[in-house]
């Protein structure tokens, strides 16, 4: 499924960087030079709640994280706390008649905008107060 996955995002032209397991992820959202614009990661790669391990790393590294959950096997508790925990969505892999592809690509779709509007907010707060600042300053 990683590979499925990755080769499908990276023909939607997507630069993609994957991981075998939790700690491989957190491993590699803690050691990016830049942090990701958006993260999927399945709820249990080697443990029942790996999903939650990354979403973790992941804001603990960007509190603009943008984490897509996914699982084979979804039910509403792990749904309910992924999102409880900053989650940007949560996606059942085995959904009938869904192409759980297409609706990952548009999840990204979505994360990204939000990511680019809420860093372009901060950008904006962040030119507004140091121009406050220097209009304090000079007065």
């Amino acid at each position: 499924m990683l590979h499925a996955v990755r080769r499908r995002l990276e023909r939607n032209g997507l630069e993609v960087t994957t991981a075998g397991s939790a700690a491989e992820g957190s491993e590699k959202i803690a050691s990016a030079e830049k942090a990701y614009d958006v993260i999927v990661t399945d709820m249990s790669m080697d443990e029942p709640n790996s999903g939650l391990d990354v979403l973790q790393a992941a804001f603990a590294r960007d509190l603009f994280a943008e984490v897509i959950v996914m699982t084979a096997y979804g039910n509403v508790g792990n749904a309910v706390e992924c999102m409880r925990r900053g989650a940007f969505d949560y996606i059942e892999k085995n959904t009938p008649g869904v192409d759980a592809y297409e609706i990952l690509t548009m999840k990204i779709d979505q994360a990204m905008e939000r990511r680019r509007r809420d860093v372009r907010t901060v950008e904006l707060w962040e030119r507004a107060a140091k121009s406050k600042e220097k209009t304090s300053q000079t007065h």
